[in-house]
């Protein structure tokens, strides 16, 4: 099988250094027992070893010119189930198929990275971990705290749902071709610990989002056609904030004060 040229519109960088593929397949730790899932398999660099070691498989790949890749290069390897599918439409829970959660990992494309979390989200009951490359700003959003630069809307919704481990970061030169910017595996893990739910996840994302649309507003404006002046005076958080000060727990009380006027 020849050589596949990486394609700019599918965002494809393709890893190619042995020792952070050994890393990356480490930290995964895959085991017969899981069910996981590739988002992205490319050439099949990391899908390889991880098929080595699990003997069985789901891939979900766009790119068709590349199903024949992963095919010759794993057949011989374990149970390669491949979906070609626009992962960002795609249904993950049409593919669990017994009691065992997903345990989802991948190279995210930079130019889906972001909206490709917010539709995992959708599925976090059904996910046991996830672990992904992606660029190192968007691993440093998903990790950020409060009243500092990166934190914002992506911070909140992530990590109400898991808790996020940062765990290494990748050169430009272990790709071909090399993207102009640094990468980062990220580790994230549902977190059922989180004392403070919201009464419904709807109305908490829809808050998160209107706070952080307008993100240079105080909270009493972004929020203005959600939160009454009556329900702020109800509550410890002071409207003359802005999204970026408040945590995941203020969001939480904001969506609840809510739901409980509908």
């Amino acid at each position: 099988m020849g050589e596949t040229v990486p394609r700019k519109r599918f965002g494809q960088h393709f890893l190619r250094d042995q020792s952070v593929i050994e890393k990356i397949v480490a930290a995964l730790a895959p085991k017969t027992t899981d069910h996981l899932v590739e988002i992205g398999p490319g050439q099949g660099a990391i899908t390889m070893p991880v098929l080595r070691c699990a003997k069985t498989l789901d891939v979900i790949e766009l790119d068709r010119d590349l199903i024949p890749v992963l095919e010759e290069r794993c057949g011989r390897l374990g149970d390669l189930h491949i979906h070609s599918a626009d992962v960002l439409d795609f249904d993950f829970a049409s593919i669990k198929q017994d009691e065992r959660l997903l345990r989802i990992f991948g190279n995210l494309p930079y130019n889906i990275s972001t909206p490709l979390i917010f539709h995992l989200i959708e599925y976090a009951s059904i996910i046991k971990d996830m672990l992904f490359m992606v660029q190192k700003e968007v691993a440093e959003r998903m990790a950020a705290k409060a009243d500092t630069e990166h934190y914002g809307r992506l911070s909140v919704m992530v990590q109400y749902h898991f808790k996020v481990e940062l765990l290494f970061n990748v050169s430009p030169n272990a790709f071909h071709p090399p993207p102009q910017v640094q990468s980062s595996i990220v580790h994230l893990i549902p977190d059922v610990s989180f004392s403070e739910r919201a009464d419904d996840n709807a109305v908490f994302a829809n808050v998160v989002k209107h706070a952080f649309g307008q993100r240079r507003k105080t909270l009493r404006n972004s929020l203005k056609n959600i939160v009454s002046d009556e329900m702020w005076e109800s509550m410890t958080i002071r409207s003359d904030l802005r999204a970026e000060n408040l945590t995941v727990s203020d969001f939480v009380m904001i969506s609840n004060q809510v739901s409980g006027k509908k």
